[in-house]
C-alpha cells in the first residue's frame, strides 16, 4: 500500500497518522497500550464483536482510520496488516441470545472483556472508544469518537468490523432470504420486510425486532 502514496500526499498521510498517535504518546510510559472498539451494537441480527489491539510503539499503518470511513476493500487489506503488525490482538464475540438476555450494553462490555482476555500479554493502559469497561483492573482512558482519534482504537475498530462482516456473510449462506451479506443485520427497509415476510431466524435479536414480528410468525429452527 505504501507505493500508492508519494511526495506531498504521503507526507500528509503520515502527518494524519502522527496526530492519531497523540494518546499513545501520552501514555508511552506503559508497557502495553491497547485500543478497544466494537462493531454491531445497532443491528437487528447477529453478534456484537469487540476488537482489542496492541500496536508497536510509534507504529503507523497507512490509511488506518475509523472503520466506518473506509471502503470494504481497504478494511480487508488493513485487517490483514493489523494482524501482521500488532504486538497482540484479540476478538470477543457475544451472541444474539446473550444480547437478549443481558442487553446490548452489557453484551458489549462482555465482548470487550473477552477481547482483552485473548491478548497474549496484559496491557497497562486501555484506550476505549467512548466507554469504560466494568470488571477490568488496568487504567482505562475513555475517548469520545476514539476510532477517529487513536490509531490503536482505529485498529480495533477494523478488526471488530471485518470479523463481524465475515460472520454475517457466513450467516447469509445459511439464511439467504434475509440478505445478511448485504446489510450485515442492520435495519434496512429490505431487511425489515424480510422479517415481516419470513419471520425471524435464530440470529435475530428478539428484543430488537418486537415491533416487526407478528404473533403468527414463529422463530425458525
Amino acid at each position: 500500500m505504501a507505493k500508492e502514496l508519494t511526495g506531498e500526499r504521503l507526507e500528509q498521510e503520515l502527518a494524519r497518522l502522527d496526530r492519531m498517535l497523540e494518546f499513545e504518546r501520552q501514555y508511552r510510559w506503559a508497557s502495553g497500550i491497547c485500543g478497544i472498539d466494537e462493531a454491531g451494537r445497532g443491528p437487528l441480527a447477529g453478534p456484537v464483536v469487540a476488537g482489542a489491539v496492541i500496536l508497536p510503539k510509534d507504529c503507523k499503518i497507512l490509511y488506518l482510520n475509523d472503520s466506518k470511513k473506509l471502503s470494504e476493500k481497504r478494511r480487508e487489506e488493513l485487517f490483514l496488516e493489523i494482524q501482521d503488525k500488532a504486538v497482540s490482538y484479540g476478538v470477543g464475540i457475544v451472541s444474539p441470545g446473550q444480547i437478549d438476555a443481558i442487553n446490548i450494553l452489557q453484551a458489549t462490555y462482555e465482548a470487550m472483556r473477552q477481547a482483552v482476555g485473548k491478548l497474549d500479554r496484559v496491557p497497562e493502559v486501555l484506550l476505549n472508544d467512548a466507554v469504560e469497561i466494568p470488571g477490568l483492573s488496568m487504567k482505562q482512558v475513555k475517548i469520545i469518537h476514539g476510532d477517529g482519534k487513536s490509531l490503536s482504537i482505529a485498529a480495533a475498530s477494523v478488526l471488530a468490523k471485518v470479523t463481524r462482516d465475515h460472520m454475517m456473510a457466513d450467516y447469509d449462506v445459511i439464511y439467504p432470504e434475509y440478505g445478511f451479506a448485504k446489510h450485515k443485520g442492520y435495519g434496512t427497509k429490505d431487511h425489515i420486510q424480510a422479517i415481516k415476510d419470513h419471520g425471524p431466524c435464530p440470529i435475530h435479536r428478539k428484543t430488537f425486532i418486537k415491533k416487526f414480528v407478528t404473533e403468527e410468525k414463529e422463530y425458525k429452527e
